[in-house]
């Protein structure tokens, strides 16, 4: 049971073999291997987020996606599936991907060949959720803190915590994840409280890029890397006090973070992400619509980048603590 009393049902099992695990706290670790010997090795991408729809029914202060192209196809989907393959984790992401009504089919096509992880605003937790079960490696919804701080910097906090309700009925597994502002740096206690209380896997903190709506943001609420040490610091040291038990990341824009993500959107195109002198923070790579992603893969100049970022070492973290008596690990 969560601390809310609702029914934790298990993750979805996973394959845990060769050098790379998936953990409680929805990310990877290494096992006997060097992020150098992983790069070295590897013909596709560890991780790749892939745009189900750029449609949304929100308009974050803070969000990138603001071209709207159509959707694609069920069998465009299937085709990028086929060229992902040998890919550990898809994130079926947007947008918002829960306001296709065919998200079910989605996800069924998607689920066996991949980890599938759902990054998601909840607001249609409770249409889709029961699709998702025993399919879905975790949701992560996007929750900024307390109702006022989630209402001014991303929607409707109420709307998003029915959907985290209906998540939580269906025993799906949850993650947080909170873009950081200046102005939100006091909320961050009560998200990680929150993180606790509805039993996530981890709380993710992701400071702003300056592109699509966030170009409209006053320049006082970006952070400094310095600034983004000492809140996470903060945060620890709070953890330890409340005995919380979520992981705890912090992803900066850094020179080690450049590029880590490969972005496929909604026209199969796919792109390192963020490239800080690219346009729109994109640099192409291919299409998934045309080829497969080990060619892909071969033009991607960020490997390293792409597998210390997944792997949690260019990122501040600390690691899901498990159940209560167990302790969590942090590392720089």
């Amino acid at each position: 049971m969560t601390m809310l009393g609702m029914p934790a049902m298990p993750s979805v099992a996973l394959e845990q073999t060769g050098p790379v695990a998936f953990t409680a706290g929805h990310h990877f670790t290494a096992r006997d291997a060097s992020i150098e010997e992983l790069v070295k090795a590897a013909r596709v991408p560890l991780s790749v987020i892939l745009q189900v729809t750029k449609r949304c029914n929100f308009d974050c202060s803070f969000c990138s996606e603001t071209l709207q192209l159509p959707d694609p196809t069920l069998p465009q989907l299937d085709t990028i599936r086929r060229n992902l393959a040998g890919v550990s984790r898809v994130f079926l992401s947007g947008g918002e991907p829960l306001l296709r009504r065919d998200f079910g089919e989605i996800v069924d096509m998607y689920t066996g060949d991949f980890i599938v992880g759902v990054p998601t605003n909840a607001t249609r937790g409770l249409q889709h959720a029961r699709s998702m079960v025993g399919k879905v490696a975790f949701v992560n919804v996007g929750l900024e803190g307390p109702r006022s701080t989630t209402n001014r910097v991303r929607g409707d906090y109420d709307e998003v915590l029915a959907g985290v309700r209906g998540f939580l009925e269906a025993g799906l597994p949850l993650s947080l994840s909170a873009v950081v502002y200046r102005s939100t740096l006091h909320a961050l206690p009560f998200t990680y409280q929150i993180a606790d209380v509805i039993g996530a896997g981890k709380l993710k903190l992701i400071l702003p890029l300056r592109k699509g709506n966030a170009l409209d943001l006053e320049e006082n609420e970006f952070i400094s890397l310095e600034e983004a040490g000492q809140t996470f610091d903060r945060l620890t040291e709070s953890r330890a006090v409340h005995d919380w038990r979520p992981a705890l990341r912090m992803t900066t824009w850094t020179p080690d973070t450049e590029g880590h993500m490969i972005l496929v959107e909604v026209t199969g195109k796919a792109s390192a992400w963020p490239v800080y002198d690219a346009p729109d923070l994109l640099e192409p790579l291919g299409n998934l619509l045309d080829e497969p992603v080990s060619e892909i893969w071969a033009r991607y100049r960020f490997k390293r980048n792409h597998f210390a970022k997944y792997l949690g070492a260019s990122i501040r973290t600390v690691s899901n603590a498990g159940p209560a008596g167990s302790g969590g690990h942090a590392r720089a």
